[in-house]
């Protein structure tokens, strides 16, 4: 039976994964994931679950193809969900349109118990009663329960076949309304680049691509309701100033390509103590000489440098973050807590969400305390992305006030 007895309200569970990794080293790593996850779900029992994925089907999807299908169809069909009696599944698998491919994946599952459950019809502009298993793929374009768009590719021109979007969805449970937003914003393309200036200009381009996100949700076209943004959305640390902290007393070996005179590695070495090498800087090397600085009471020293998301302090809101950095992890599955040398150790992957949707959590943490904000896997490999995972409860009550607008119990 989903959810605790004492416990009144519907359990949710937001879980937001890049999963690039499952599909290019299956054998290892799908059965270790699979087993974490299902342990979250049958710790928190949710009524409703969101399942948010990112790099669905991994760096070569049509070589993918098999495996993809056989992780939807664990999914859907293991013992752990067997509770879960209908479910929608929303894969972008359209990997031959460069204008259009995005490579998301969308799941969203609802227990047996729970009753009163609508998804929104964008086109017709209407909640419809949820009912049975439903996947959908290929195109997702002409499906009127989401919307779906992949960034300009001008947001991001350096990458000639960028797979950064998002996907929206909308539900509406107990009276109580919210789109759920699964997102993938744009990475650091060179770590020299991202130390030059601080803020980088990578993280310029995440603001714009966010801004436009969420300016997208709440413009004029639809009702205005709660909602939960949850994804990867490449956030780095301010790494001037991260390099600047774990680097104080050292100093810097600039070293230049010989044809092109172009910086391709800084070598920072302590000035006293044999000229200890501290860190190394690539394009893709982030080598530091002590790993155990981003693991120590989860990583919480560094917290200071992560300031993406201070620009949108007004319009979104986050849980107090008490886990390690959830990026770059090894892919060896033999090594759960071991960090790549390739990146700085960042907070990617978040569960944001609006200020009502704050509210809706908050009240259901001060009357239960029920709800908890972690990743997923902290000792198993789960592929360079750890997943993580937002649980609460929304309590009786909580959308009687919008219970007329969202006329969630006269819809088809």
């Amino acid at each position: 039976m989903a959810g605790k007895a004492a416990a009144p309200g519907t359990a949710v569970l937001l879980v937001t994964a890049n999963v690039g990794s499952l599909f290019d080293d299956p054998e290892n790593l799908q059965k270790n994931w699979l087993r974490e996850f299902y342990q979250v779900v049958h710790t928190h029992k949710p009524h409703f679950m969101a399942l948010h994925c990112q790099e669905f089907g991994g760096k070569n999807y049509e070589a993918s193809m098999s495996h993809v299908d056989k992780f939807v169809k664990e999914l859907l069909s293991s013992d752990a969900m067997k509770e879960y009696n209908r479910a929608r599944v929303y894969l972008d698998e359209n990997y031959k349109s460069q204008e259009h491919f995005t490579a998301l994946g969308s799941f969203y599952f609802l227990h047996e118990s729970l009753k009163n459950i609508y998804q929104f019809d964008f086109k017709a502009k209407k909640y419809r009663k949820v009912a049975g298993k439903e996947i959908y793929s290929d195109t997702l374009e002409s499906t009127p329960m989401l919307e779906k768009e992949k960034f300009p590719q001008d947001y991001f021109p350096e990458c000639k076949w960028s797979r950064k979007g998002f996907i929206r969805t909308r539900w509406c449970i107990a009276d109580c309304a919210f789109d759920l937003v699964n997102i993938h914003l744009f990475h650091d393309a060179s770590n020299l680049v991202a130390w030059e200036t601080s803020p980088s200009v990578y993280s310029g381009i995440r603001h714009k691509a966010l801004g436009y996100v969420l300016d997208r949700i709440i413009d004029q076209r639809f009702e205005k309701v709660s909602y939960f943004v949850f994804g990867d959305f490449n956030f780095r640390l301010d790494s001037k100033s991260v390099v600047e902290t774990l680097c104080t007393k050292a100093t810097m070996q600039t070293v230049r390509a010989a044809d092109t005179n172009e910086v391709v590695k800084l070598i920072f070495r302590e000035s006293d103590n044999d000229r200890k090498v501290m860190l190394q800087l690539e394009k893709k090397l982030f080598d530091y000489f002590n790993q155990e600085v981003f693991r120590d009471n989860n990583g919480t020293a560094l917290l200071e440098f992560d300031k993406e998301l201070s620009v949108f302090k007004d319009r979104l809101y986050e849980l107090d973050i008490s886990f390690p950095p959830s990026y770059p992890y090894s892919e060896d599955a033999r090594q759960g807590e071991q960090y790549m040398n390739t990146r700085c150790p960042a907070w990617c992957d978040r569960i944001l969400m609006s200020p009502s949707a704050k509210e809706l959590v908050l009240r259901s943490e001060s009357e239960e305390k029920v709800v908890t904000y972690d990743h997923i896997g902290p000792d198993v490999c789960m592929g360079d992305h750890k997943p993580v995972f937002l649980a609460f409860r929304i309590m009786p009550g909580a959308g009687k006030p919008h219970a007329r607008v969202h006329k969630c119990c006269v819809v088809q």
